[in-house]
């Protein structure tokens, strides 16, 4: 196995091929009122959702990619909104389809439903968890009362023996508070903690963004804390740049901070963490980051059958109701698009990282009006990294399907991370 398979797990399959997972919005109906929401969520269900057959086909669809079929998530809105949700979940179960349900913190998610999820053979269980105090993750989430439930419904997946990843939306208001998350998650118990870093969508366009070097911090963070609880970022695909970044400097026994110049959010966090104890907890070994991105493994169906790259990527390719997803997903222009680096623009076309990053489409999307821009939330400046060497070397190792990579055009000469140009340029950020 080469060194960057150690560092960054790759796809078994051809992403060109197959999706590592598929999400099926199932409904947008939800009590909730969340301030991020992709789906501007509404009380009542859609009559234009696909219905029980639409959805047994859609099964089919993605058992069609081949076996091991992709991971199907259902989620919403509230999948636990439609009565058909168990059924569905027993029925891709016979068609050798692995499913999870991502379900809202509402009332719905009773002991009762989740031990019918668990019976019909869900793999596994999505929660979301914004805050590590009730006030802070109900305020965010409109609703009283949802910490409670999901703290309760986690627990209760947790004795059936499900299993459960933990979801935080990374925002302005929780970003002081991401190590008692974290703190949570290990007290709790869960197979894996997800940064999820905002995408200006839905609702989500009215919350404050962060600036790239916040960003810079936070995964730095995430990284951390990967050997107390097993940690990934979603929309977040730098990370596996910073994965990258702190093998190499660890290797060369250099300091992180100096050289990757981060700021005082990390600090705090490190310290935070260190005073809940995180940094002394059971030392695991580090999660690699999947290298998934929009329409590269990843693939999203809404409510009504129309296929998109991701749920925050609000360009449609098709609809399973009259194209198979797997023609979608393999020969549509949109996502062999988004599969080929070389048609990013801007600092992530000139990125030696690309081919392992290629930052969030969505995000791109949604800021610029353009899947190809640039990565918004980050502040590299390609070239800048210290050990050029290195990493060219550690790159190089990677199967002979993923060549090197290298930046299109050369970057302009730079100081390393941590030097006057990048302190300048952080600065810059920060404004």
């Amino acid at each position: 196995m080469s060194a960057v398979t150690h560092a960054i797990r790759r796809q078994r399959h051809d992403a060109g091929e197959r999706p590592f997972i598929v999400i099926w919005e199932s409904t947008r109906a939800c009590p909730l009122a969340c301030l991020h929401c992709r789906a501007e969520a509404v009380p009542d269900r859609d009559p234009r959702e696909l219905d029980t057959a639409a959805a047994q086909d859609l099964l089919r669809q993605v058992a069609a990619f081949g076996h091991p079929a992709p991971l199907f998530v259902i989620t919403g809105g509230d999948p636990f909104q439609r009565p058909d949700l168990t059924d569905l979940i027993a029925y891709g179960r016979e068609a050798g389809v692995r499913v999870a349900v991502s379900p809202s913190g509402t009332p719905t998610l009773t002991e009762e439903r989740l031990r019918a999820v668990h019976a019909a053979g869900a793999s596994g269980l999505s929660l979301s968890l914004d805050g590590s105090t009730a006030e802070l993750h109900d305020t965010f989430r409109g609703v009283p009362g949802v910490f409670r439930w999901t703290l309760d419904a986690w627990d209760t997946a947790r004795a059936l023996g499900m299993k459960v990843q933990i979801n935080t939306t990374v925002a302005r208001h929780n970003l002081h508070d991401l190590p008692d998350i974290v703190r949570l998650v290990a007290e709790h118990g869960a197979m894996l903690w997800s940064a999820f870093f905002l995408v200006p969508t839905g609702r989500g366009r009215s919350l404050g963004v962060l600036t790239p070097a916040e960003v810079e911090d936070v995964l730095n963070f995430v990284y951390d804390v990967g050997l107390t609880v097993p940690a990934k970022t979603t929309e977040a695909h730098h990370f596996r740049r910073v994965t990258l970044q702190r093998r190499i400097l660890a290797d060369k026994g250099d300091d992180h901070v100096a050289a990757l110049g981060l700021g005082p959010l990390y600090r705090e966090l490190r310290d935070r963490a260190a005073g809940l104890g995180l940094d002394t907890a059971v030392r695991r070994v580090r999660r690699p980051p999947l290298d998934v991105n929009a329409g590269r493994g990843f693939v999203f169906v809404s409510h009504t059958g129309s296929v998109h790259p991701s749920g925050f990527l609000p360009l449609g390719a098709g609809n399973v109701r009259e194209r198979p997803l797997t023609e979608i997903y393999r020969s549509s222009d949109l996502f062999t698009g988004l599969r080929d680096a070389d048609r990013l623009g801007g600092r992530c076309g000139a990125c030696e990282f690309r081919r392992v990053c290629g930052g969030s489409r969505s995000r791109a999307y949604g800021v610029t009006g353009d899947p190809y821009a640039e990565e918004p939330w980050c502040g590299y400046v390609p070239g800048s990294f210290p050990h050029q060497r290195e990493l060219a070397s550690l790159l190089a190792g990677g199967p002979p399907s993923q060549p090197t990579a290298q930046p299109s055009v050369p970057p302009r000469p730079t100081a390393a991370p941590g030097g006057k140009e990048h302190r300048e340029h952080r600065a810059q950020q920060e404004r």
